[in-house]
């Protein structure tokens, strides 16, 4: 997958959070995820069918 050029921040983001999240962008076959506050460092990709359960996961990670 080539670097999108078209990223999206999570709708969980507020004014208050500034660069504190996560951006998400598609392709046809790929959802590319990296971190706002340091997108140079890498980006996690997932075929589209990987995605959802991916998310899922994290909801049950504890924060903090």
């Amino acid at each position: 997958m080539s670097v999108p050029d078209s990223w999206q921040k999570s709708s969980y983001s507020s004014f208050g959070d500034g660069d504190s999240c996560v951006e998400i962008a598609n392709s046809p076959t790929r959802i590319a995820v990296r971190d706002s506050k340091d997108p140079a460092a890498g980006t996690l990709t997932f075929p589209p069918a990987a995605f959802a359960p991916f998310v899922e996961a994290l909801k049950g990670v504890p924060r903090g």
